[in-house]
């Protein structure tokens, strides 16, 4: 992955459900063409391989893999099958699907050739992953997840700036309500390497304006570095 990175986990929001998912791949796809951010789109294994073939431009992301080996795991998200189907990253431990041997689960992924973001909910679980050899940390704090109130970088500035100290140069990405330019310059300035965002887009009137103004902050502030 190049940095800095905007995400979107499209989770299984109806929005994406069918064409959805394709139509906002493409959004992705035409915001890294014009403004030259690296984009990314985390989908369910059922639209992986439509994703990654359809919309090449972009990152696909797995948004979740399991620690298992092949064999008798019904049910089980295999690393190995997320990279046939086209993932190049899987996310790991989201607040809304937390595991229990994180490094295990970090392991396999890339044993099976995939990079993984792994997300932590706090400075003290950033620290404790960053020793687990993730590609990059997501911080997310959970009471701030779904982007109905205030974003992390309006109501918890200062613990991305912790954060970004306890990932000891794992690039640092952030997530939970970010919605707002002011909210990627913020979390940009204490030294946030991008961005997972979910509601704010794939939720939003109008997914790609939103991108481009988003994407567009991180390029602006890229610019002036």
């Amino acid at each position: 992955m190049d940095y800095p990175i905007f995400i979107t986990n499209a989770k299984t929001y109806p929005q994406i459900t069918g064409d959805g998912i394709i139509a906002l791949a493409m959004s992705h796809a035409k915001v890294t063409r014009d403004l030259g951010v690296t984009v990314g789109l985390a989908v369910s294994p059922f639209a992986i391989a439509s994703v990654s073939s359809i919309v090449p431009e972009i990152i696909t992301f797995a948004q979740h893999t399991d620690a298992c080996e092949a064999g008798r795991n019904t049910g089980a998200q295999l690393p190995e099958s997320a990279k046939w189907a086209g993932a190049e990253v899987t996310l790991i431990n989201h607040s809304e699907h937390r595991v229990e041997n994180v490094k295990a689960h970090i392991d396999r992924a890339k044993a099976a050739g995939l990079q993984v973001v792994v997300c932590a909910e706090s400075p003290a679980e950033v620290e404790v992953f960053a020793t687990y050899g993730p590609d990059a940390i997501a911080y997310e704090p959970a009471d701030l997840i779904g982007g109905e109130g205030k974003s992390v970088s309006e109501a918890k500035p200062e613990i991305i700036a912790q954060s970004v100290e306890a990932a000891s140069g794992v690039p640092l990405l952030v997530g939970a309500g970010i919605k707002t330019e002011a909210d990627i310059k913020v979390a940009l300035e204490l030294g946030a390497s991008g961005f997972l965002v979910a509601s704010g887009v794939v939720k939003a009137d109008d997914p790609e304006a939103l991108l481009y103004e988003l994407v567009g902050a991180i390029r602006q502030f890229a610019m002036q570095e």
